[in-house]
């Protein structure tokens, strides 16, 4: 198959019109950037282009710049809404306060401690199904069960978490 006009000048001319889009900034995106390229170009082209190398040039610039606009658009939208929604103030830390870590630390030994107490099974279902991501169908195997007695102990897992949280919106 060959290839003739504008698709024949940018097979031609393809590395060179990537290492422009690297250059202008794209980085890792000049490959996806380059197909976007020549789909605007064949799309705008409704005849003969006169100069169809600096037509494919002045497309990748404008796609850069539509794209640097793009992003900074996304910035400040991102910034109006965490402006709206209360975010993080200039000169104020979103840490949160000593209280609250402390909190949260006794609440994580508080659920620790629930786990354990459930025994060592329902305990180790828990952390490798939640923690580790492994799959119950594994969890069985590796602890020589069914997979309905671990879904059993997830369930008293999950039992005992939920009791335990309702307390603490009690207190």
């Amino acid at each position: 198959m060959t290839t003739s006009g504008l698709e024949a000048v940018f097979l031609a001319h393809r590395a060179a019109l990537q290492r422009f889009l690297r250059a202008r900034g794209a980085g890792d995106l000049a490959e996806d950037l380059l197909q976007e390229l020549w789909i605007r170009a064949s799309a705008g082209a409704s005849g003969p282009i006169a100069e169809p190398l600096a037509y494919l040039y002045r497309t990748a610039n404008n796609l850069m710049i539509d794209r640097r606009r793009s992003g900074l658009r996304s910035a400040a939208r991102d910034q109006e809404w965490s402006d709206s929604t209360g975010g993080a103030m200039a000169g104020i830390s979103d840490a949160p306060s000593g209280e609250r870590v402390l909190i949260a630390r006794e609440a994580l030994a508080a659920a620790e401690a629930a786990l354990a107490a459930l025994g060592e099974r329902t305990e180790y279902a828990f952390r490798r199904f939640r923690i580790e991501g492994a799959s119950q169908k594994q969890i069985a195997d590796e602890l020589g069960i069914s997979l309905s007695a671990v879904e059993k102990h997830l369930q008293k897992a999950y039992r005992t978490l939920i009791d335990l949280r309702r307390q603490w919106d009690a207190d």
